[in-house]
């Protein structure tokens, strides 16, 4: 079996992902256009590898890896803008938008963004599977705990017309339970011996009645002692850390990784711990080899329940809303609520529920007559002070061409690491402040199926998978229908297949950020085939024994990389406790620089959509402020 699809449309976008070098004669886009059947592609239905697709990042790399400088054209682009935005994901959008909500429908604005499509990693794919289409996410995937967003975030979100109570009605919260499909965990051939699927008992993952446990792990493909080993973690109520105060527990896991305690205090099989390691991946970015065996408390793992330290006492309260406030396309759909308050024109419709179906006119998005306009596949290169500290010019390249454009305000709604390279004033102290984080490395993987009736014959709607290559996960999207869209309703039907891959170089001996870095690294080095054969070959084990063949039942496969992708949030194994949102070093690496502010998840340090937005809201408060200090 090669475990490569036969997908003709795929295979064009195969071999870009680092063969292209910034100012080529032909871009990769170019390419695109020019195979487009019908005008310019529709960015959310271009398949292969996307996300940080080719074209989007060669010229940033130049800039900070290879020292390239271009230079300073003579002319201006356009005409001056009120405000320039580098950067259209979430934050660079909503910063757009609170500024035209400050300043009047008549400012003028514009976006850039080195992609092909707006919202960063809010991302939407889009498929057409006989005729069925099919909308799913391919990063930002939903809007978390709304309950708890600041006054900024929320009125945000009424501005563009979302009302997330709605969703108790679009998301199906009882559909896996109505077709009695459970969690699942697959054990490859290739570390296991032979291919299996079972119930997973992963507690904060699984679906099963601990009670259970012990006949569910006798089928579990682990030695004697490892079944014993993992049976007595999940029913045993001990406290492990028995003879120490509450304090001294506490500090003890702060400081302990919850591998390690599993190892050291819970005396667990190591067969057992690598399988609980990974489980957390696609909430942290990190197995919990490099989170603490607190962190392991408050998701419930085994082990840590019964230590006698109860209520964490000023902490922010767990989620208290269910996770259901998803568009089918994830947060593409605030993305393109913004995009339609800004430009209405170029995205049809007024309500939340038929932006779903609304089909964004890409080609109105950069009008000379739009009072905002959205300049894609423009990657910035340099922002500076101008004529008295009166403007900020900033360069940018697209299409391998340089060009130069006026503000009178700028607010870098990008990367955070890459903005010190484009602002050569930017101070060394706030330098050092920035590069105290960085990204998140993550694949979010979209896969359309003609049907899913191998999940239905093998009662699991997804599967955890230990020890993996790559993807550690993967099962159905979630089952929302909206605004005309309708999630499958019989295993008939044509679906998305939702995967993850957070590549990580686990027990190593590495921090956070140094797995982040080792994991960004190994990814910009995958091509697309070594991601396919992966996606394929997993799938092929787990959903063997329902009657799944990857060649009959995949319709269409889109890789989302991200080697830049969440933001970084403070991890008390290795940061100082005192670092949190409200302190820590980014708050100093957010500093206004003038007529420059910075505005993204980074400078928040939250991975979350109000982590964007409120960051939107400070840098626009601050050129506010700027606008009536200089006029």
């Amino acid at each position: 079996m090669t475990n490569k699809l036969n997908i003709s449309r795929r295979d064009f976008l195969n071999g870009f992902a680092l063969s292209v070098a910034a100012g080529s004669a032909l871009s990769p886009l170019e390419l695109m256009a020019r195979a487009a059947k019908n005008g310019s592609p529709y960015p959310p239905a271009l398949t292969g590898l996307r996300g940080s697709h080719a074209g989007s990042f060669e010229v940033s790399h130049a800039l900070s890896w290879g020292g390239a400088t271009w230079p300073t054209p003579d002319s201006l682009t356009d005409d001056v803008y009120d405000l320039i935005v580098v950067g259209g994901g979430l934050s660079g959008l909503s910063a757009a938008l609170f500024y035209q909500q400050r300043a009047g429908k008549d400012t003028r604005i514009l976006v850039l963004d080195n992609h092909d499509d707006f919202g960063g990693h809010a991302k939407r794919n889009e498929f057409d599977v006989d005729g069925k289409q099919l909308i799913g996410y391919g990063g930002s995937q939903s809007i978390d705990t709304p309950g708890h967003y600041s006054q900024a975030s929320s009125q945000l979100l009424k501005d563009i017309g979302i009302n997330t109570e709605r969703f108790y009605d679009y998301f199906d919260r009882s559909y896996f339970r109505d077709r009695n499909l459970a969690s699942g965990i697959y054990f490859s051939e290739e570390k296991y011996g032979a291919d299996s699927v079972h119930a997973n008992l992963v507690r904060g993952f699984g679906d099963n009645d601990s009670s259970q446990a012990a006949d569910i792990v006798k089928g579990y493909p682990l030695s004697d002692d490892a079944k014993i080993s993992f049976i007595n973690l999940l029913t045993a109520e001990t406290d492990y850390l028995s003879g120490k105060s509450r304090d001294e527990k506490i500090a003890l896991m702060k400081k302990t990784s919850y591998t390690d305690f599993l190892r050291k205090h819970v005396k667990t099989h190591e067969d057992v711990v690598v399988i609980l390691r990974d489980t957390v991946k696609g909430f942290w970015g990190v197995g919990y080899d490099a989170l603490s065996a607190l962190e392991g408390y408050r998701m419930g793992m085994p082990g840590t329940v019964s230590l006698g330290i109860g209520e964490l006492v000023g902490e922010p309260a767990g989620r208290d809303e269910p996770y259901i406030f998803h568009f089918p396309d994830g947060n593409a759909g605030v993305a393109r609520s913004i995009v339609r308050q800004l430009i209405p024109a170029a995205v049809p419709g007024e309500t939340m529920e038929d932006l779903v179906l609304s089909r964004v006119d890409y080609d109105l998005l950069d009008r000379k007559s739009n009072r905002t306009r959205i300049r894609l596949n423009s990657t910035a290169v340099n922002a500076h002070h101008v004529e008295g500290d009166k403007y900020v010019d900033v360069t940018y390249v697209q299409d391998g061409a340089v060009r130069r454009v006026r503000g009178k305000h700028t607010i870098m709604a990008c990367y955070n690491s890459i903005v010190p390279y484009m602002c050569p004033e930017i101070p060394a102290s706030q330098v050092e402040a920035i590069r105290k984080a960085t990204k998140i490395p993550l694949v979010y993987i979209s896969v359309a199926v003609r049907n899913w009736k191998a999940f239905e014959n093998l009662g699991f709607q997804s599967f955890y998978i230990p020890q993996p290559k790559l993807m550690h996960s993967f099962g159905m999207d979630f089952p929302v229908s909206m605004g005309g869209y309708s999630f499958s309703q019989d295993s008939s039907e044509p679906t998305i297949v939702h995967g993850t891959y957070v590549p990580t170089a686990p027990d190593q001996g590495l921090t956070e950020r140094e797995q982040h870095v080792q994991g960004r690294r190994d990814l910009y080095e995958m091509t697309f085939d070594d991601l396919e054969r992966d996606i394929v070959g997993a799938m092929s084990g787990a959903l063997a024994g329902g009657g799944f063949d990857a060649q009959r039942d995949v319709a269409g496969l889109t890789v989302n990389r991200w080697p830049h992708g969440y933001a970084y949030e403070y991890n008390e194994l290795f940061d100082p406790s005192e670092w949190s949102r409200a302190s820590g070093p980014h708050i100093a690496g957010a500093a206004q620089i003038g007529r420059i502010s910075i505005a993204n998840s980074d400078a928040s340090a939250y991975a979350y959509v109000n982590g964007a937005i409120d960051a939107a809201h400070r840098a626009v408060n601050e050129q506010s402020s700027e606008s009536d200090t200089n006029g």
